[in-house]
């Protein structure tokens, strides 16, 4: 089984190894959203996989480092693609969920990226 739940932020970057004019190299921001996944057995006394409770205690702190930041100056996201901030998120979510089964983060309602571990 598997469940999710969803969170979002609000995070100025920009791209500095994208070819020099592409839109993206500019200074611009977005309405992030993250949906972080955990697959496991169902628990047959609580009845579910782990209480959602659980995942947003472990990505707040994460949260609270991203929203409404400039994702540039934070150590590790100094490219922070769609990409490099999912393997973010997840290599810092995996000690406190270790049933991380994936990662999603959107940077507009129509495109991002998602991260299953081990790349």
């Amino acid at each position: 089984m598997e469940i999710f739940k969803e969170f979002t932020f609000e995070a100025a970057h920009r791209l500095p190894n994208v070819p020099r004019g592409h839109k993206c190299a500019r200074l611009h921001g977005h309405s992030f959203a993250v949906v972080v996944h955990i697959a496991g057995p169902v628990d047959e006394e609580t009845g579910w996989v782990r209480d959602f409770a659980d995942l947003s205690t472990a990505a707040a702190p994460l949260l609270d480092c991203l929203d409404h930041n400039y994702l540039n100056e934070i150590d590790g996201l100094e490219n922070p693609t769609s990409e490099v901030l999912a393997r973010w998120i997840w290599d810092r979510l995996v000690p406190f969920l270790p049933e991380l089964s994936q990662v999603m983060v959107r940077e507009t309602c129509t495109s991002g990226c998602v991260y299953r571990g081990g790349e």
